[in-house]
């Protein structure tokens, strides 16, 4: 049926002989070299000799490998298989997180200990000689290390894929940090944790940090976006990219680190860069286009005004045009700074969460029962990044109040799961804007945005004042005190606009252009 309302009718046979073929090899051919040369021009000027860099390349790789993960190997991923399945079938925190604390350390302890005879008892199912080594003697404690290692594969690969183990998670967390409490390890009798594997813990222990100092690491790990390039520019990136990744691992090779060993950490940098375009870039993207369509230096229009004023339309906040375009662009760029640094945050949110000398309590929030728990580590973090974010600024409106460890974000683990959201708020936004051009060369959808909203960048301007007004107004919070102009209400603001998006005329746009949520699973 949808090949018969296609327009395979109208196609016309055209006769495609050997020698065009030929030729258009030999063009494609030509094409390519010509590519290379260029890339590899382009190279040479951007990669000058170290010495006359003032930006040290080795020093910036160095500082961020501390946070990068090591991605997972093939052994790894099936242990991490059965993690999830262990997690997924266990109530946890169901059974330790109520309202009653009597016996707690004694019920943490057999929940613990269900958890690690059941992964023992998939083991056994998967690979019947490991699992026999595990069951020889039934005693956890012989086992310490696999259970170590288990529980990290779980928390690096969650790291570095935030969209996974959205369920299991938290449980993993919650299960490891009351395994640090002493009276619980005590009991327990082995210890749980162990810190993340990173690029840098990596290349440290086989000696071979010098990989992070050669300028071309820079090309070893880029990552290769198609946008606006012919096939010959991206194969020859690819090339480039491949050239430099075994440069690197001929040339640092040794006893203690073999050429597999670096590709792996070349790669796993590689991971996070592609991290930063899906998560980082929708900022850039939405901060572009607000110095575009809505510049105070330019006569705002009194429709596509950002100006709100409180007590209107569910507005908390009371800011004209300018006021209100200097408060969202510094948002955007204070989201931007977190989520470049969402790596380290992150490894502090685990330091934080699985500390001994860091309790928690139960407490209702008005969202339900959570562990109220300071974070100090990411707390100092966030407080060094706001003000980095202000200081670029100049002037800060609203308030900068950091909320940690308080009802509004309880936990250093609630903080995190926040901010991994900006890129699900934005992205929708920024993919529907960027397809609209392409959507209207279709008649029917043409007619309907002219007809609805006047005409393309109309439509465009029409979203993206509605967003930048009611995602940026204060509102959202379940009373007057809470959200407003503070660090987490801003975020707070954006999803309340996000519950709200099927009311607005223009949704049937995001429909078109393939919306379906903003929970990460459509597109």
């Amino acid at each position: 049926m949808i090949h018969r309302t296609g327009k395979r009718a109208k196609h016309t046979i055209k006769k495609y002989s050997t020698v065009l073929e030929e030729k258009e090899k030999d063009a494609e051919e030509k094409n390519n070299e010509e590519a290379l040369e260029e890339t590899a021009n382009e190279e040479q000027k951007a990669t000058p000799p170290s010495k006359s860099k003032e930006i040290d390349v080795g020093k910036i790789m160095e500082a961020r490998a501390k946070f990068i993960p090591l991605r997972l190997k093939l052994e790894e991923r099936k242990y991490l298989r059965l993690l999830e399945a262990a997690l997924n079938v266990t109530e946890y925190t169901e059974k330790i997180d109520d309202a009653s604390s009597a016996g707690k350390a004694k019920r943490v302890v057999n929940q613990i200990k269900e958890l690690c005879a059941v992964l023992t008892g998939l083991v056994l199912g998967c690979d019947y000689k490991r699992g026999q080594e595990l069951f020889a003697d039934r005693d956890f404690e012989e086992n310490e290390d696999f259970f170590q290692k288990i529980f990290e594969i779980g928390r690096r690969h969650k790291i570095m894929n935030p969209e996974k183990m959205r369920g299991a998670y938290g449980k993993l967390m919650y299960l490891l940090s009351d395994s640090m409490i002493p009276e619980v390890k005590e009991m327990l009798g082995f210890d749980c944790v162990i810190p993340i594997k990173t690029v840098y813990s990596f290349l440290k222990e086989r000696h071979g940090l010098k990989v992070l100092h050669e300028d071309i690491v820079l090309l070893a790990t880029m990552e290769i976006i198609p946008d606006r390039k012919t096939r010959s520019q991206i194969q020859a990136e690819i090339k480039r990219k491949e050239r430099s990744i075994e440069t690197l691992s001929r040339k640092y090779q040794s006893k203690y680190l073999s050429a597999d060993d670096i590709r792996h950490c070349l790669y796993s940098i590689g991971d996070n860069n592609a991290y930063l375009r899906a998560n980082r870039d929708p900022c850039e993207k939405m901060i572009r286009y607000l110095e575009e369509f809505f510049n105070p230096k330019d006569e705002p229009e009194v429709e596509y005004s950002l100006s709100i004023a409180s007590g209107n339309e569910g507005h908390r906040l009371s800011h004209d045009h300018e006021t209100q375009y200097i408060y969202v662009n510094q948002t955007l760029k204070l989201w931007r700074e977190i989520l470049n640094d969402m790596f380290k945050l992150w490894t502090l949110a685990d330091q934080d969460i699985l500390s001994p000398s860091n309790p928690y309590r139960l407490s209702q929030t008005g969202q339900g029962l959570h562990r109220i728990q300071p974070s100090p580590a990411i707390s100092r973090e966030m407080h060094r990044t706001l003000f980095r974010a202000q200081k670029k600024a100049g002037t800060w409106i609203g308030s900068s109040v950091i909320h940690l460890g308080d009802r509004n974000v309880p936990n250093a683990l609630i903080f995190i799961d926040k901010y991994n959201q900006v890129a699900r708020i934005l992205n929708p936004i920024c993919i529907t804007i960027s397809r609209l051009d392409d959507l209207i060369k279709d008649e029917g959808i043409r007619k309907f945005v002219e007809k609805k909203f006047g005409s393309t960048k109309l439509c465009k301007k029409t979203i993206l004042a509605d967003f930048f007004r009611s995602a940026f107004d204060g509102s959202g919070a379940d009373n007057f005190y809470d959200a407003g102009s503070c660090i987490d209400g801003r975020l707070t603001s954006a999803w309340n606009w996000c519950s709200q998006i099927e009311n607005k005329s223009y949704f049937p746009v995001f429909l078109l252009a393939g919306f379906t949520g903003f929970d990460g699973g459509g597109w």
